[in-house]
């Protein structure tokens, strides 16, 4: 759910150091035992500590506090006391959204660090990391420019003319934000952004593997002059979000992750009647029509099917070629997955890097061997890497069935599976038969009829030809996808609360 935004701010992966020891370096924390609560780094109330692991190698470099009930307490009580007696909710949304723009200058000064820190965190390659600070900081400049929406009277008159109404907004308060290990940075201030505008306050928790690169948007926030108490950070293990989801003075949940976990959470909202907004799983399709152009389809095959080594929540990992052409489509798959490097995440010449941790190393092994076991074939990859850290081969898998697990459930790892279709209605009832409904692209040499397709394939979102995502326009899942959108009015609307005055 990334964007693809260039910055002249963002370093060039050339420039980063290409080792362990030379990232840490340059990073100026590892080792904390502090969250960020009303304004200032706090000293965890426990001892517990949460490690922090490079998926590359599978070393611990750093450690962050599990917070306790009394860090959480204290977290939320200081965003509710913020929202109620600061003026933040009162100020006009044209002075948070100034601040917001200073946010993001100096998310943008810290690029190079957001970059090295993003990649020992989770792994992702140093060429996709080294565009998280230009993206969160357009992000941040997206939202700004919708102030006037919310700085504007909106009166609105009875059909019948008997009177008018005065529709005004406010924020809904307090807000949970939860934000998973895969894109750290920008599935986090996809929420925050639209909650300062709004005139909320926060309580983010990032997901346990990547609890340290989130640390530098914080700093961004204060150096930019956002008040004491509405930016308040913690670290720790799942259930930790749960009590914060379950906090009786939070407001609003915003939460990007496994659908498993979104059930859950929408459950305790459900019984709470709180709001909620959920990002969740996919298992995207990419329907080649029969006239596509692949040399169009390979140029941006790794980009729209296997971003970030396959963890992405929209990426086409489901590709359905027409039964006339599916050798020709696989031969294709096959070829560009297997010219793609695969190794180093520091090197700027890597394409795919390692899982981002053991449990989902194993968990992708495990979807290998069900494919195998269950009939599909490897046409490159289908094993484990030997060595050290957590790293899956690339794969494309050919003669994949629908009703094989590798055809239905998330993977989120390197594996594309292949299947066939005989005419373009089947094409379509396959990319609708699946519990998801995230993403999805269709290449094709006639945009109008791609367009066609677009169209009737259940889901939130639909590239032709290629897949990005726009700050502007809502981004959402239907299904087991999630509930609610980011981006755009519609996005920023899920951080208000509406009241409607009427008069003669």
């Amino acid at each position: 759910m990334t964007t693809h935004t260039a910055s002249t701010h963002t370093a060039q992966p050339a420039q980063l150091p290409r080792t362990v020891a030379g990232a840490l370096d340059a990073i100026p924390w590892a080792e904390v035992d502090d969250h960020f609560i009303d304004g200032d780094w706090v000293r965890s109330t426990g001892g517990a500590r949460n490690p922090v692991y490079h998926p590359a190698t599978g070393e611990q470099w750093g450690a962050v506090p599990d917070a306790t009930e009394e860090d959480l307490e204290r977290a939320v009580r200081a965003a509710h006391q913020t929202f109620r007696s600061s003026g933040w909710a009162q100020l006009p949304a044209t002075e948070r959204a100034r601040m917001m723009l200073v946010m993001a200058e100096k998310v943008e000064q810290k690029a190079e660090l957001l970059a090295l820190t993003s990649t020992l965190e989770n792994g992702s390659p140093i060429t996709e990391t080294t565009g998280v600070a230009a993206n969160a900081a357009s992000i941040l400049r997206y939202f700004a420019t919708l102030a006037g929406h919310l700085d504007s009277e909106d009166l609105r008159p009875f059909p019948n003319g008997a009177g008018k109404t005065l529709v005004s907004h406010d924020p809904v308060g307090v807000c949970t934000l939860i934000a998973p290990w895969n894109f750290p940075i920008n599935l986090m201030v996809a929420k925050l952004a639209p909650a300062l505008l709004a005139g909320c306050t926060v309580v983010m928790k990032p997901a346990s593997p990547t609890p340290l690169s989130i640390r530098f948007i914080v700093e961004a926030a204060a150096e930019a002059g956002i008040p004491a108490g509405v930016v308040n950070l913690v670290t720790g293990s799942g259930r930790r979000g749960d009590t914060l989801v379950r906090h009786p003075l939070v407001s609003k949940v915003a939460f990007t992750g496994s659908t498993p976990v979104g059930r859950h959470i929408a459950a305790a909202c459900g019984e709470l009647l709180r709001p909620v907004t959920l990002e969740l799983g996919g298992k995207s399709s990419a329907v080649v029509l029969p006239d596509a152009d692949l040399e169009v389809m390979s140029a941006v095959l790794l980009r729209s099917c296997l971003r970030n080594t396959g963890q992405t929540c929209y990426i086409s990992t489901r590709i359905l070629a027409p039964a006339k052409r599916y050798d020709e489509v696989v031969d294709m798959v096959t070829a560009t997955v297997a010219a793609a490097p695969q190794g180093n995440p520091l090197d700027p010449q890597t394409v795919f890097g390692p899982s981002a941790t053991r449990s989902q190393f194993e968990t992708v092994q495990e979807y290998l061997d069900s494919a195998a076991q269950e009939g599909a074939v490897a046409t490159t990859g289908g094993r484990a890497v030997d060595g050290p850290g957590w790293f899956v081969e690339p794969t494309v898998l050919r003669d994949v069935q629908p009703w094989m697990r590798v055809a239905r459930e998330e993977i989120f790892g390197p594996v594309l599976t292949v299947l066939p279709y005989r005419e373009v209605d089947e094409a379509v009832e396959l990319a609708n038969d699946t519990e998801f409904g995230l993403g999805g692209v269709v290449f094709s040499a006639d945009e109008d009829a791609a367009l066609d397709v677009a169209r009737r394939m259940d889901t939130g979102s639909v590239g032709v030809n290629f897949f990005a995502s726009n700050h502007s326009a809502p981004f959402g899942g239907r299904k087991a996808s999630g509930l609610g959108v980011e981006f755009g009015l519609e996005g920023l609307s899920a951080y208000l609360s509406y009241q409607s005055v009427h008069r003669r």
